[in-house]
């Protein structure tokens, strides 16, 4: 199965601003996040992308600008479904503001309980995300095979919520989870589990690259079926 490729939009003006943007519109990238999007075709070079899937925000459509501008042939899919947590009436608060609300304890340490005054439920985002990945995995799968990798920019919690999924672990744990802004997260999807390659990575990622299997002299196709277990 398909290799995702999970960047984490570039900083925005509401990081700068400690502002909890959710949905809001017109909310772009700073100067450092530009300039973060800017080095994002370098990092990515090496990685033979097969697509590139966006959250609809502004934000993460600025951070694959240049990527798809190296990269011309590489087509650019809107997903609604990994888009920023619909925090509803929170959305464009002060951070420092809602760290006194009630609510904001259950975020943080009983996730799986918290819904969001006039928008979602945590629980909510980390279903509809996690569709969307499989989806987009199959989607992939039978248009570019198994080994195909591909690109798709979101959100903090998002991507926490998809790293969380991975690893099986439970939803009231994924706090404990970080990316940075730009950051790069590789999950290989397998048949059985999923492998978490990269965590918030911010720096090369050539390694990532498929690699060669050359058969051994001799061998036949159910030769390489005694390769380890637990490889991804």
């Amino acid at each position: 199965m398909p290799t995702l490729i999970l960047v984490r939009h570039g900083r925005s003006t509401a990081n700068t601003a400690g502002v909890l943007a959710g949905r809001t519109p017109g909310v772009a990238l700073d100067e450092r996040g530009a300039e973060q999007a800017a080095a994002l075709p370098g990092r990515l070079a090496g990685l033979p992308l097969a697509a590139a899937v966006s959250s609809p925000l502004q934000r993460c459509r600025e951070t694959l600008r240049p990527l798809l501008a190296a990269r011309p042939e590489l087509e650019l899919y809107t997903e609604d479904r990994i888009s920023e947590c619909d925090y509803g009436d929170w959305s464009g608060r002060k951070l420092a503001e809602l760290a006194d609300e009630p609510l904001m304890g259950v975020v943080q340490q009983h996730p799986s309980a918290a819904a969001f005054p006039g928008g979602e439920s945590m629980r909510g985002m980390q279903a509809r995300a996690v569709d969307a990945v499989r989806d987009w995995n199959a989607r992939i799968e039978a248009g570019h095979g198994d080994d195909a990798m591909y690109v798709m920019c979101s959100h903090g919690d998002i991507i926490k919520a998809l790293v969380a999924d991975a690893l099986g672990m439970h939803l009231d744990l994924f706090q404990r989870i970080h990316a940075d802004p730009c950051s790069v997260t590789a999950i290989r999807y397998t048949r059985l589990r999923p492998f978490l390659l990269r965590l918030g990575d911010t720096g090369d990622l050539a390694s990532l690259a498929p690699r060669e299997h050359p058969r051994p002299e001799g061998s036949d196709a159910d030769a390489a079926v005694g390769g380890g277990a637990g490889a991804p």
